[in-house]
């Protein structure tokens, strides 16, 4: 049974992926999270959910702009990708993608992941301990093997979308680049383009790599902190539940929101909240914030309002078009987990990823999987 006590040690334990990982980042957004929108010099953070909404939705952006995802892409390979297009370009590309993860893509997923969480959580039910980071980036990886049918093994895909996103994501965060940053980014990113390079002709391989990125960071970040929560709050009853479980993943997601800042670039003049942008300005949109992640703790029986908890995925046209198989891939997780009712038993922060999470998370099941069905 969820108790106060169980919610502060999950919180506890979650805040260290931030103070640890991103200290002075962390620091900053808590100092400025009281404000809707707060400007510090050229940077506009945005914490509220309405402005975060008309942020993403009502200011024009430019996409391709240094220290975006769009922009990082422009630098680090050759050709589009569905970050930074717009109009037809920007349509065809989600088309594309949506083929892989709208529902018959995901029924063909599945089994993929289903084999990795089976033989992977298998030493729970013989007392051993397992850590579910390498369960996580093996999952993810083989998960972005099959979706873009890549020679790569998913131990390489995954090892070499986390380099790339680590070594490109001081672009995307406030503050001067240290040297060289740009080219060991071009670097760890040719690299994982090579693993994933394809017979077809007309795929691009920037939107290959950044489908890889987005996947396989998000995926190695939320899974292990979503079950660090279940085990410290004592959601697994939540969990194993089948009618609570779909509501509970949203919890998860909205309370550990994978990509917490989503860096843009104001296109034009505008207004956030009465505070003026300029064209020009950064803009660092604060997910977690925006989703009351910091405040409301998960709970699959009072859930946020979807309108809340869907924007760790974004809001209009440019929403992450991943948020289906994010879903997915943490509703099997969780009912994988669920029937042994694991602890944590050791944890420990990445401090060099991309995204805030754990190098290691490591879990011992306290009851065998049967007594749980």
């Amino acid at each position: 049974m969820t108790t106060a006590s169980g919610l502060r040690a999950a919180r506890r334990r979650d805040r260290r992926v931030y103070t640890r990982s991103h200290p002075a980042l962390f620091a900053l957004l808590a100092v400025t999270r009281r404000r809707a929108v707060a400007r510090l010099g050229g940077v506009v953070l945005v914490h509220d959910g309405d402005a975060y909404r008309s942020a993403l939705t009502r200011v024009p952006l430019d996409r391709a702009a240094p220290g975006t995802t769009g922009g990082a892409v422009r630098e680090l390979s050759v050709g589009g990708a569905l970050f930074d297009q717009e109009g037809t370009g920007h349509r065809s590309a989600r088309r594309a993608v949506a083929d892989g993860l709208g529902p018959a893509g995901l029924e063909r997923l599945r089994p993929v992941w289903r084999e990795v969480l089976a033989r992977r959580l298998a030493p729970l039910g013989a007392g051993r301990t397992v850590d579910l980071v390498p369960v996580a980036r093996e999952l993810a990886g083989a998960t972005v093997r099959a979706l873009l049918d890549a020679p790569g093994t998913p131990e390489r895909i995954a090892e070499a979308a986390a380099r790339a996103a680590a070594a490109a994501v001081r672009d995307h965060l406030p503050g001067p680049r240290r040297p060289g940053t740009a080219r060991a980014a071009a670097v760890a990113t040719a690299r994982l383009e090579a693993l994933l390079s394809s017979a077809a002709p007309d795929e691009e391989p920037a939107l290959r790599a950044m489908l890889a990125v987005a996947a396989v960071n998000t995926t190695v970040a939320a899974l292990p902190r979503a079950a660090a929560w279940c085990a410290d709050a004592a959601l697994w009853d939540q969990a194993a539940d089948d009618r609570l479980r779909p509501s509970l993943v949203g919890e998860l997601l909205r309370v550990t929101a994978p990509s917490p800042l989503l860096p843009r670039v104001a296109a034009a003049d505008a207004e956030l909240d009465g505070c003026p942008v300029r064209a020009g300005d950064r803009l660092i949109l604060v997910a977690r914030h925006a989703a009351r992640a910091h405040v409301d703790p998960p709970d699959a029986r009072r859930p946020a309002p979807p309108a809340v908890s869907r924007l760790v995925f974004g809001a209009g046209p440019h929403a992450c078009p991943g948020a289906r198989l994010a879903r997915a891939q943490l509703d099997d997780v969780l009912a994988a987990l669920a029937p042994y009712r694991p602890v944590v038993v050791r944890a420990r922060v990445d401090r060099h990823g991309a995204l805030p999470g754990w190098r290691s998370l490591s879990v011992r099941a306290t009851r065998a999987p049967q007594e749980g069905r």
